[in-house]
This record gives C-alpha cells, sequence and structure tokens, in this order.
C-alpha cells in the first residue's frame, strides 16, 4: 500500500502540484484472478440509462445463424465492437470528482482494487427492427379456417407472444405493432394469419351482406354481421376481417365499423394479381373495378408498394411486387430492384425504399448513396452504381 509520502514522492518527479488535484488520492492495485474475459462494458445513451435506471429491460436476441441485437421495451439496436487505445479500469468505489468532499485541509490516500480491465466496449447504434422472419414464420402454419369434421388442426409450428420474443429480432412494441400491420390474431393463444384466399372469401361474406342489406359501407352493425354470418364462419373470424378492413366506432351504445375502400380495393387487387405474371393495364383496371363491391372505387395509388406498373410497355402492363418479399438490407434491397428493372423514376422506386429510412433519413438520401441519376426522355431516372447480374 503506498503511503502519503509515496505518492507526495511522485508528484514531485512528475512535476505535479497537489494543490492542482484532488485531496482525495486514490491508489489501486489488482485484485485476485483479475481477467479482461470477467467484464463487458457496453456504451448506453440518455434514453437507455434512464430506461435501466427505471428498472427496465434490455434483451439480447437473435437465433444461432443472426447476428445479435439489443431490444428495449420499444426500440431495437445493433452491437458493435469498438476498441479502445486506453484500458479501461473497473473499480469498485472508486469515486468521481463530483462525488468526493475536498472540505479537509491536507491530502489522503483512499485504497481500492481493481476488479477487471478491458480495452473494448459495445457500441449501440438504433436500426430498423427485422421483421421479415415473423410473417415467414406465421405462415409456416396458417389458419384456413375451421377444420373439417371436426378433426383438430396441427399444433407444429405455432407461436406464441414469448416464441415469437425469442425468435424475432425486435421489440415488443415493434413485433405487436407489425402484427397489426400483417392481419395477425390470436387464435387459442397462438399467433396465425389467415389464408389470403380464407380471408378474402370471409371479406367477400361481409361485402355480399352490406349490399343484400343496402347498408353504407361507413356504418356497418357489429352485432347484426355476426348474427348474420355466423353459420358460415366463426365470428372472431368475422370480426378480426372487420377489424383488418375497417375502423370500429360506437353510435348510441351500438358498434358499427366503416369499411376502409382502399384496404379494401388494394386486396381485391391483390387477389387478381397473385395467379398472373403480368396483366394488361387495361384490362386489369377494367376488371378490377368490376370485382370491388358497388359503389367503391379503385385508383392506381391504392397499389404502391404491392403492384409495379410497367408505362413504357406495349401495352402497358401490371405486375405483383410487394415491399414485404423484398431483402430486408439495404444493398440487398437495391441490387434486387436494379435486377428487376435497370432504371427506375423516383416515383416508382421510393414505395420499394421508404421502409429503409432510419430516423431523419430520407428516400432522396437512399437514392444519393446507392443509386446513380440521369435524364432520359426528359425525366430523372435512377440505375445501380455498380453492375447487377441479372
Amino acid at each position: 500500500m503506498r503511503t502519503l509520502e509515496e505518492v507526495q514522492a511522485t508528484l514531485e518527479i512528475a512535476k505535479l502540484k497537489a494543490e492542482d488535484l484532488q485531496k482525495t488520492i486514490h491508489c489501486l492495485s489488482f485484485g485476485e484472478n483479475v481477467s479482461s474475459a470477467d467484464y463487458c462494458l457496453m456504451e448506453l445513451d440518455d434514453t437507455l440509462c434512464k430506461h435501466i435506471e427505471a428498472g427496465q429491460s434490455l434483451v439480447i436476441r437473435g437465433d444461432k445463424d443472426e447476428r445479435a441485437i439489443l431490444c428495449s421495451s420499444d426500440k431495437t439496436y445493433d452491437l458493435k465492437l469498438a476498441d479502445t487505445s486506453n484500458v479501461l479500469l473497473f473499480v469498485p468505489g472508486c469515486k468521481t470528482p463530483d462525488q468526493l468532499t475536498n472540505s479537509q485541509d491536507s491530502s489522503q490516500v483512499a485504497h481500492a482494487q481493481i476488479w477487471g480491465f478491458c480495452n473494448s466496449y459495445w457500441e449501440l447504434r438504433k436500426q430498423r427492427p427485422k421483421l421479415k422472419k415473423l410473417k415467414k414464420l406465421l405462415m409456416e402454419n396458417s389458419y384456413e379456417g375451421p377444420a373439417i369434421g371436426g378433426q383438430e388442426e396441427s399444433t407444429e409450428n405455432r407461436y406464441t407472444t414469448q416464441d415469437l420474443l425469442e425468435r424475432i429480432q425486435a421489440s415488443e412494441e415493434e413485433i405487436k405493432t407489425h402484427l397489426e400491420a400483417i392481419n395477425a390474431c390470436q387464435i387459442d393463444g397462438y399467433w396465425r394469419v389467415l389464408e389470403f384466399d380464407y380471408e378474402m372469401k370471409v371479406l367477400g361474406h361481409i361485402t355480399q351482406l352490406v349490399d343484400s342489406e343496402s347498408w353504407s359501407f361507413s356504418k356497418v352493425p357489429l352485432e347484426t354481421t355476426l348474427e348474420e354470418l355466423g353459420p358460415l364462419e366463426p365470428k372472431a373470424m368475422i370480426e378480426h376481417c372487420l377489424n383488418c378492413y375497417g375502423k370500429r366506432y360506437t353510435e348510441n351504445d351500438t358498434v358499427y365499423f366503416a369499411l376502409h375502400e382502399d384496404k379494401v380495393c388494394r386486396a381485391t387487387a391483390l387477389l387478381l394479381l397473385q395467379n398472373a405474371v403480368k396483366f394488361n393495364l387495361r384490362e386489369f383496371q377494367e376488371v378490377w373495378q368490376q370485382s370491388v363491391p358497388d359503389g367503391m372505387s379503385t385508383r392506381l395509388d391504392q397499389l404502391k408498394s404491392v403492384a409495379l406498373l410497367d408505362r413504357t410497355s406495349r401495352p402497358e402492363t401490371i405486375c405483383l411486387l410487394r415491399v414485404e418479399d423484398l431483402p430486408e438490407d439495404t444493398l440487398e434491397r437495391f441490387n434486387h430492384l436494379f435486377s428487376l428493372r435497370e432504371k427506375w423514376t423516383e416515383e416508382d422506386i421510393t414505395p420499394y425504399i421508404q421502409d429503409l429510412c432510419g430516423e431523419k433519413q430520407t428516400t432522396g438520401a437512399l437514392l444519393t448513396k446507392y443509386a446513380r441519376s440521369s435524364m432520359q426522355n426528359g425525366i430523372k431516372v435512377f440505375n445501380s452504381r455498380r453492375p447487377v447480374a441479372t
């Protein structure tokens, strides 16, 4: 243990003045069995610090073949190992200058033991949640309607909320938001997505009932709908479809739904496009308008991020291209898009890269980084910065 005299002698050799330093002097020594492998450091921003101080948890998620990510209750962070040229010491009981009282007249020595050391730490960077895998898991056992003849459904490949939290690299809030976005519902405690054809069958029952009863699409009574369609499909599925394609509200203690025209028209278009490689655009628009319920109007802007128009072909065509089917990685996404089409207008490509934008990032910034612009027939177009294999 160093004495005060030894410390003062060291200061003199180093040509440091004692009056320029704190009155309390820490003398450090290594404890027994100290190792750099005993501890890991993680750098937290103010938000995450307050999160921890409030008693909340941070969770590291990912399967064995995935890179680990860290999640709070509502955000997702990438973990990156950062090296530092200075050795970082773990010293329990060591007080920082703001914790010291310098009222004493003379210097004093405090002895502290080093418990561990590190020359690297984990750096956190906020990132987009990896949610593509969520629907893929749920599609392993999609719901196709009640079992026929009283047969029990297979319970394989079904996932509870806890199962999804363990498998999906996203925060709990982000997972729940995405479950709603993909029209998932809980059946017997498991999250399920409806087989698309079955979902459209239930929606068809609802729109046909609205037409036969001459109801307004903005005022569909829940109780009457369940009574009328209950013999055809499970009431829970009817209400689920109303929630997916409409907005619930209450008027005079009666629950109604206002069906969303854009969502119904969009789903009808997906049904028409799913079995065709390409569709003559003019013919498609005619069939599409004939297929939606009377009183609803179809518009091409309802199909952003699910269908791609080719205005350069003769005749003009339309084909299915859903953003949810594209790669999650930004570079892979751009490579895939440029393999489908060499040159894109900003209007065409924006719906397919909008979800890649981080906080305070724009699609324009993404295009500047991953694409090269040029003018074609007076229109600005974007192509790949590097050759893309097709």
